[in-house]
């Protein structure tokens, strides 16, 4: 009974932050689509703060895997790997529009513990990244710190600005565009 109660209100919050946005999205709200009691609520969360960063995270690791799952295809063509990653990353995002409203563009505006959730959750694509270059760039010296860097929040920002424009669910037309910035990035001097 508790992790569907949990389920259903980490759902209910998502959606209601993706249509209301984070700041008018109240625990009452929440409560009363997840259709649970206050006491449920506070048994699983703190506050609604608590409730809005499991909801931002819980999918996450399903998104790495298929990422990775997609990757894995190309073999050793690391222009290829990246090429089917970007698609899945981007297919994945598409499926879930009210997820990408709530994550790309109400997730920034929470506050302090929300940021720091969502720079911990950018370290899979860092590493990711980190290592197609080492693969794009066998007899070069290895890249810093600061290129996947560029490349994870550039390409987040590019893609909230796409979920703010509406277009959620067109963003695998933005692949082209992105992959070439990425092995731009990734293979410059």
């Amino acid at each position: 009974m508790r992790n569907s109660q949990r389920e259903r209100l980490v759902e209910a919050m998502l959606r209601l932050v993706a249509r209301r946005g984070y700041a008018a999205t109240s625990v009452p709200d929440v409560i009363a689509a997840a259709r649970v009691s206050r006491n449920a609520f506070y048994a699983q969360f703190a506050d609604k703060e608590a409730c809005f960063l499991a909801g931002c995270e819980r999918d996450l690791p399903d998104m790495i895997d298929t990422i990775y799952a997609a990757a894995s295809e190309a073999g050793d063509d690391w222009t290829e790997a990246l090429r089917l990653g970007l698609l899945a990353y981007l297919r994945w995002w598409q499926e879930r529009p009210e997820y990408a409203q709530a994550y790309f563009v109400e997730l920034p505006r929470a506050g302090e513990r929300a940021a720091a959730q969502r720079d911990a959750a950018y370290r899979p694509f860092l590493d990711m990244l980190a290592a197609l270059a080492g693969r794009a760039r066998p007899e070069s010296r290895p890249l810093g710190d600061a290129v996947p860097r560029l490349i994870v929040y550039g390409a987040t920002e590019f893609i909230a600005s796409e979920v703010r424009a509406g277009r959620a669910t067109t963003l695998e037309s933005s692949a082209g565009d992105l992959f070439h910035y990425t092995v731009t990035l990734l293979t410059a001097s």
